[in-house]
């Protein structure tokens, strides 16, 4: 059997990864792989055409300065699906390089079943690119649960909840015994998360610094915990001295785990860590700033309801968020204390989050990348529906 698989960036290298240990558990025959990957996916014996950095670009004006090489990249990958002839192949997420990538196979070799793993956010914007892509994707695996009825919605392809990749971490991100008994006592651990970006943490490390001062006068000592991204590290340390509220800056992925399992609530900026935050049980608060250029055009795409990620799947606004004119200390600081506190703001929060667990959990506690391997088999087999 032969599968190919291609992925534009280090998340979808990842995802990448997982898929091929869970596609050799499962296949009934050894299996050939081939395409582009990264480290993770090479650490399981894949080759990679290219290096995943020459594709890996995000944003209008990157793009277009390195738009020769991704051409290229295209090409060849897509001369190297054609010539290797798979059973099945799986793109992987970065739509802007693997649609590409798959309109230009489904035109050469149209009887080669196509499976996009990780939906675009069609349900969020730009929503008739679900229809666009049903003449070159035969089946998507979505991560978030209601993106299958959505796809069923706007017209596009076949849609199978395959499950988050956090759904396999849930140990990592939530409290042991000893870390529920710190949550539960003074001083109080508040994560702060103002982003990954360096236009995010810019704009929100002054004001969610202003929160922290707010909450310290008016709820008692309070410890800020702030997971530092590595490659905006000097950026984040240079504007935490400017905060009245000492914080203590955590680094990597492991101390950022733990900051969730210890942390009575969460100040943080919208984005995938409220997931992770929803999942390890984290009360939270939810902020964002744009520019105005942004803001205006925001508002004519983006057609949901909330930016959180937990919200969405929840079907409710059940964690409060302040974006833009919003985004101001006061009132974030209001929105928290509530949370840090025992009381019915801080119950209901909890509540939410416990029924996100059984919107999230796969029929009999499968695990998402053999959820995964699975609809690929399934769909190289021409038994997906």
């Amino acid at each position: 059997m032969k599968i190919w698989l291609v992925a534009g960036e280090d998340s979808g290298d990842q995802l990448g990864a997982k898929l091929i240990r869970a596609l050799r558990t499962l296949a009934p025959e050894p299996i050939r792989f081939g395409g582009v990957g990264g480290e993770a996916m090479e650490a399981e014996g894949f080759a990679s055409l290219f290096p995943i950095d020459d594709v890996a670009v995000m944003g209008y004006l990157p793009v277009l300065a390195r738009a020769r090489t991704l051409l290229r990249r295209i090409r060849e990958t897509v001369d190297d699906v054609v010539a290797a002839a798979p059973d099945v192949l799986v793109i992987i997420d970065s739509p802007g390089f693997t649609h590409a990538v798959a309109r230009r196979v489904r035109q050469r070799r149209p009887d080669l079943p196509i499976v996009d793993y990780v939906s675009p956010s069609v349900w969020a914007w730009r929503p008739w690119r679900a229809a666009k892509m049903r003449p070159f994707i035969d089946h998507v695996l979505a991560l978030l649960p209601f993106e299958p009825e959505a796809h069923r919605r706007l017209g596009g392809p076949a849609c199978t909840y395959v499950g988050h990749p956090l759904i396999e971490r849930l140990d990592e991100l939530r409290p042991g015994p000893a870390e529920r008994e710190q949550r539960a006592r003074a001083p109080w651990r508040l994560a702060v998360l103002p982003g990954s970006r360096r236009s995010e943490i810019e704009r929100l490390m002054p004001v969610f610094g202003r929160t922290l001062a707010l909450i310290a006068a008016g709820g008692g000592p309070v410890e800020a915990l702030l997971p530092a991204v590595s490659r905006h590290r000097a950026l984040i340390e240079r504007l935490a001295t400017a905060w009245e509220v000492p914080v203590r800056l955590v680094h990597g992925e492991a101390g950022k785990h733990a900051v969730f399992r210890q942390a009575r609530a969460a100040l943080a900026a919208s984005g995938t860590v409220t997931l992770e935050l929803a999942l390890a049980g984290v009360p939270m608060v939810v902020a964002y700033k744009v520019s105005r250029i942004e803001e205006v055009i925001a508002r004519r795409l983006i057609q949901v309801p909330t930016i959180v990620l937990p919200n969405l799947i929840l079907g409710e606004n059940a964690m409060p968020e302040y974006v833009q004119a919003a985004c101001r200390a006061e009132t974030l600081a209001a929105a928290l204390l509530p949370l840090l506190r025992d009381g019915p703001e801080r119950g209901r929060q909890i509540a939410a989050l416990e029924r996100l667990d059984d919107r999230m959990r796969l029929p009999g506690g499968a695990a998402p990348s053999h959820e995964a391997a699975r609809l690929v088999l399934a769909v190289r087999a021409g038994q997906a529906a």
